[in-house]
């Protein structure tokens, strides 16, 4: 494999982000500019920059309506969707609604941008991508991004936008459940054939898949999840309970503070994690008097009926596999949520005791299973892939709306990809000379109660009786997107989608979406610049100081004042242009050179 055409894959989370490489037959965890290997899905807007990762999570409390995360949980969605709704009541920020689209919006730089979602998914793709270039010494283009098995055609188009406009070319969409299989499967020796579960629990979605490994063939049998289901909907009851323990016990009402609530979140994210070796953990909020402890048996009564739900949507996924919980020969736990200890109990107890796999990286597993995935895709010379395949299958049956208002299934649930159907449908009246198809995604009986796609017309139908042919065809390629069609046999007409769903980018929002990119991508670089002069000043100032013997004695005052005040101007002025900094930086070399022997 050559520079040029790195094997990348990427764990795009909802509450981090990790980034891999595939290369001399082994996958890396590529470490970020702060040397962890994991990155915080997070982004942040000041005064003057913008923060990716560690920094915005560092500043978060006190600057929480400015602070983005859990930006996944919105991309591809509708702004009047009920779990969007629930979401945008609890986040400090604004999520708003903007010419049919959803849309954040923050204060920067003395304005009021609006981001897309998918804007600030690309952020933080941006930020991997930059890591993943000082890491390696050379650009990266391809990647393979990991997304819920669970996402819908739109969650997953909206996912390949932000990708573009991070400036990244997407070669192939997995599911996080089956890129955690491969890595699963790459460090296991002798697979023969076994029947896994991946129990993937993260921080904003919740996937079951099951696969039948045969050697080095991974075959997804059966896929279920909650797109809104995760570590988010555990902190959020965290939140709330300390939210009215500080009320009862302290008479604090802390609801209508967002910097509060978001600095409560902070320390309720750490006390989950606590939980998951001792049996009790503290909370204090930082400058106020606010303190409370949770016991692990408060929390898990808190969030018990979410992890009854999981332990539910695995019983679903075997059902749809059309297995006993005695055929799996593995249960494999993947994503942090999958840590707790309540987890790990009720799922045992579900495959009667069963000692759980955990023998993959919770965290890292995924991106490990994209890089993997990467390196399939460039055919990589690796003898530990030589001749491994992989199966998946769509998350969700596909079809168009019927005059009666039902659900014709075109592709079922579960149906391996990729995957091309053709279905027959006839006109309903005579002389019908257009038909209007529109398409859902579901499982629900009457189309309107599943997730509407688009529709597309064909027109130009032969006018004739009532009956006449039309077919549909639908095709989902291996990233799970769909491409549909109509035809009409006698013509040979036909007609192919054109979404006119809100949620997607128009060309003309995702050529600005770039512009914008590209414009904060400079921005950037000005402000790492500016810090940099500011950094070069500080350290003369520090320089002088210790060269402070090499001025006459009568004259050490007088520099040491002038340090001072130059140290004075840049707390003050840390907002000033790079030029200014560094002309100050020489006014101060030229003084220090007129009362000394050297510098």
């Amino acid at each position: 494999m050559t520079n040029a055409s790195p094997a990348i894959g990427i764990d795009l989370g909802t509450s981090y982000s990790v980034i891999a490489i595939h290369r001399n037959d082994a996958v890396e965890i590529i470490p970020n500019s702060q040397g962890n290997r994991v990155t915080p899905s997070c982004v942040a807007f000041t005064r003057d920059e913008r923060l990716i990762g560690e920094g915005a999570i560092y500043q978060a409390p006190n600057n929480a309506e400015n602070t983005i995360y859990a930006a996944k949980r919105l991309i591809g969605r509708k702004f009047d969707d009920e779990a969007i709704q629930g979401d945008i009541k609890k986040f400090p920020f604004c999520v708003m609604e903007a010419d049919g689209q959803m849309k954040i919006k923050v204060n920067y730089r003395n304005q009021e941008p609006t981001f897309f979602p998918e804007q600030i998914s690309a952020m933080v793709l941006e930020k991997l991508k930059e890591d993943a270039e000082a890491f390696l010494g050379h650009a990266i283009s391809n990647v393979v991004i990991t997304c819920p098995a669970y996402f819908n055609d739109e969650q997953r188009k909206a996912t390949t936008s932000a990708a573009n406009i991070a400036g990244l070319n997407v070669l192939r969409l997995i599911n996080e459940p089956t890129a955690a299989a491969l890595a699963y499967g790459m460090n296991v020796q002798n697979v023969g054939r076994k029947n896994v579960l991946i129990f993937d629990f993260g921080g904003g979605t919740f996937d079951v898949s099951i696969l039948t490994m045969k050697d080095k063939d991974y075959k997804v049998r059966a896929i279920k999840g909650d797109t809104h289901l995760g570590g988010e909907d555990i902190d959020q009851r965290m939140v709330e309970y300390f939210t009215e323990e500080f009320q009862r016990k302290f008479d604090r009402d802390i609801s209508g503070s967002k910097n509060l609530l978001r600095s409560l979140k902070t320390q309720c994210e750490r006390a989950k994690v606590l939980l998951s070796q001792d049996m009790q953990a503290p909370v204090t909020l930082a400058g106020t008097s606010l303190t409370g402890t949770i016991s692990r048996a408060r929390f898990e009564d808190l969030n018990n009926d979410l992890f009854e739900k999981a332990i539910d949507l695995v019983a679903k996924a075997l059902r749809d596999a059309e297995m006993t919980k005695d055929e799996i020969n593995e249960v494999v736990l993947v994503g942090g949520s999958s840590r707790i200890p309540r987890v790990q109990e009720l799922l045992q107890e579900f495959f009667d005791g069963k000692e759980l796999n955990k023998s993959v990286h919770p965290d890292e597993c995924v991106a490990y299973g994209a890089a993997v995935q990467a390196a399939m895709l460039q055919k990589a010379t690796s003898e530990r892939m030589k001749g491994l395949t992989l199966i998946d299958v769509c998350p969700l049956s596909l079809g168009i709306e019927l005059c009666d208002e039902s659900f014709s299934v075109i592709i079922p649930r579960n149906h391996s990809l990729p995957v091309k159907k053709i279905k027959t449908f006839y006109t309903t009246f005579n002389n019908q000379t257009w038909t209007d198809v529109e398409i859902f995604e579901g499982e629900r009986p009457i189309a309107r109660a599943n997730h509407f796609l688009g529709h597309f017309a064909l027109d130009g139908i032969p006018p004739a009786p009532k009956g006449a042919k039309v077919n549909v065809e639908f095709e989902i390629d291996e990233n799970g997107i769909l491409l549909a069609s109509a035809i009409e046999p006698r013509t040979g007409k036909s007609s192919k989608i054109t979404i006119l769903n809100k949620t997607r980018l128009s060309k003309e929002d995702a050529a600005r979406a770039l512009k914008v990119a590209e414009q904060m991508k400079q921005e950037d670089a000005a402000t790492r610049q500016r810090f940099a002069a500011l950094h070069e000043l500080e350290q003369l100032c520090t320089k002088i100081r210790g060269d402070i013997q090499l001025v006459a004695e009568e004259n050490r005052e007088r520099v040491l004042e002038k340090v001072i005040e130059m140290l004075e101007w840049a707390h003050l002025n840390r907002y000033s242009a790079k030029e200014a900094i560094e002309e100050k930086k020489n006014e101060l070399e030229i003084f220090f050179n007129n009362f000394s022997r050297r510098i």
